[in-house]
């Protein structure tokens, strides 16, 4: 075949279509109006620049998805690639634009993914290695102003055609920006940290490097300040008190992290249903850790107690986490996946942040920069119990999204980049994760009681997401012995109470995270079970056709989709 990228290849082959070309040149564009998203993407060239988050950006954007989706409309595809590649970019852009002109994307705000975290986290991903990159990072810096100020554009014309974040979200946001405004803050770091002194010697080029990164420091954190000064004195005034989206912002949201279209009420029950199934397991298992009838908190206790499941001192997390990691792609390498050189390496890492986050982020699209994990430990917290993160680290590596998300990546030979690359399907990634970590128990990895309670665990929490996230902002009626009446947010902090097993600053960061954005935690869940009823209905096929049912191979014919909506999804594996 003919590719003009370079990187490592499947083996498999295909010549690029019409629409292959059609779906390149829209990743270059995506690129060029949005620099920060070519550096998660991994590509070449875009590290200097910085993303127009004015309206005028925002408007480039969703131009540039109505010129493509109109050459869409005109292309015939020439296989079943092409076929999936035009339904999902198709399903993708479109919501994107649908969501840009009800001004959700102009209005986002929210404590965890809008464009106060977007503008930081993008430093995590820069590479750092030489004088060159740190030209790049003292660029983008110095750009930050700009950038600050196109947000706060945004913002305001969103807030004039009635779209605004609710308080909750304007005052947690605000302090996110007081802190990185902050003398001594996350930019200071950045720039005068142990990378940057590796990387920069004594010479006159990188001592001007040097002065060009402690101003775009100073001058980011300045545009923080600014930022925190809008929020607090002008936008929070605009912002509505009430939580709650309502059941039309709400639909359309779930459909964008979904990729499907579930019947919401449906969903709400099943969620119920599923809280209940998952407690019952879990207190099976706690009768197993601490004897007939304890409750899963006595069990808690019991295992947070076992001195062999405690990890002290972030050091002994990111190795662990490492060798635990390490330990799972060697044993599912040749027997339940065929996982390819370049996957073979996970990096584990302990994130600059501080929130309390575990995220994994993709290699780059020649794998320079590995596939990493994430663990963000909160200020103060030292001890680590592996009984709750086993599963987590399944979830977040292999066969979580390390497979799901460095497999794509790596299917160059018959996937075009906007497929590899450029599309995220929430209810895909975070659906698959949560199936990894149900098949790494079905396999038998999770057969400690304590560490099945862990996954449990997880289960759980992500259960009650579906309820609560649907019950607070469609206004659903709360069943009895969750405090009765109708949802809202203080229902919903005792109810995480009750179901999550997290201390209160990781619980308030997540009920604001679930009240700010809308439809997201749920898509966790109810992704998991969409994937598990395409399974199904996958392997019914086969057993229907007179073939053996292939789970591993039901896998591998899944994850060299990429990542597309499940609605996608489902059809191509029909």
């Amino acid at each position: 075949m003919t590719d003009t990228t370079s990187g490592p290849t499947t083996g498999r082959s295909r010549t690029p279509s019409a629409i292959d070309e059609i779906a390149e040149r829209y990743v270059r564009t995506v690129a060029d109006l949005d620099p920060l998203s070519a550096t998660e993407m991994g590509l070449t060239g875009y590290d200097h620049r910085m993303t127009d988050l004015s309206p005028g950006g925002w408007a480039a954007r969703a131009a540039a998805a109505r010129a493509v989706l109109e050459e869409l409309a005109a292309a015939e595809p020439v296989d079943e690639v092409d076929h999936v590649t035009l339904a999902a970019m198709r399903e993708r852009i479109g919501l994107e634009l649908e969501l840009h002109e009800a001004d959700e994307l102009l209005g986002m705000l929210n404590n965890i993914a809008s464009p106060v975290q977007y503008l930081r986290d993008v430093f995590d991903l820069m590479p750092t290695s030489t004088p060159e990159h740190w030209e790049n990072v003292a660029l983008r810096l110095t750009a930050l102003p700009t950038a600050v100020a196109g947000v706060v554009e945004s913002l305001r014309l969103a807030a004039s055609r009635g779209r605004v974040a609710a308080q909750r979200q304007v005052l947690e946001c605000a302090a996110q920006a007081e802190e990185l405004a902050a003398p001594g803050s996350f930019f200071e770091r950045l720039v005068t940290g142990p990378e940057a002194e590796a990387a920069l010697d004594g010479s006159a080029a990188c001592a001007a490097i040097r002065k060009q990164l402690e101003e775009g420091a100073a001058a980011a954190r300045g545009a923080y300040a600014d930022l925190a000064t809008f929020l607090r004195e002008e936008l929070l005034a605009q912002a509505p008190a009430q939580d709650a989206v309502g059941r039309e912002r709400y639909a359309r949201w779930s459909r964008y992290f979904l990729g499907a279209a579930v019947d919401l009420d449906e969903t709400y029950a099943w969620g119920l249903a599923e809280l209940d199934r998952v407690i019952a397991e879990q207190e099976a298992v706690a009768a197993q850790i601490a004897g007939p009838g304890a409750s899963v908190a006595q069990a808690i206790a019991v295992l947070d107690a076992d001195e062999t499941r405690v990890l002290r001192g972030t050091e002994a997390l990111r190795a662990w986490m490492q060798e635990t990691s390490d330990a799972a792609i060697a044993a599912l390498d040749g027997t339940h996946f065929e996982i390819a050189e370049p996957l073979l390496r996970l990096e584990c890492r302990i994130a600059p942040t501080q929130n309390g986050g575990i995220y994994y982020t993709g290699p780059s699209d020649d794998f320079s920069r590995p596939g990493r994990m994430w663990w963000s430990v909160p200020p103060g917290v030292e001890t680590f119990t592996t009984w709750r993160e086993k599963t987590t680290v399944y979830h977040e590596g292999v066969p979580g999204h390390h497979l799901q998300i460095a497999q794509a990546v790596h299917e160059r030979a018959t996937l075009n980049s906007w497929r590899r690359l450029a599309c995220w399907v929430s209810g895909h990634g975070e659906g698959w994760a949560l199936y990894a970590e149900r098949l790494m128990a079905d396999l038998g990895f999770l057969d400690d009681p304590g560490d099945r309670l862990g996954m449990l665990d997880g289960q759980r929490m992500r259960a009650a997401r579906v309820v609560l996230d649907l019950g607070v902002h469609l206004g659903l009626p709360c069943p009895e012995r969750w405090g009765g009446g109708t949802w809202d947010a203080d229902k919903a902090w005792e109810f995480l109470r009750a179901n999550v097993n997290m201390d209160e600053g990781f619980l308030r960061f997540e009920l604001s995270r679930y009240l700010g954005w809308p439809g997201q935690a749920p898509s966790y869940k109810v992704g998991q079970r969409l994937w598990e009823q395409a399974r199904d209905t996958a392997l019914a096929a086969a057993r229907a056709r007179g073939d053996q049912p292939d789970l591993a191979q039901f896998h591998a014919r899944a994850l060299r989709l990429g990542s597309v909506g499940l609605d996608v999804l489902t059809d191509a594996l029909a």
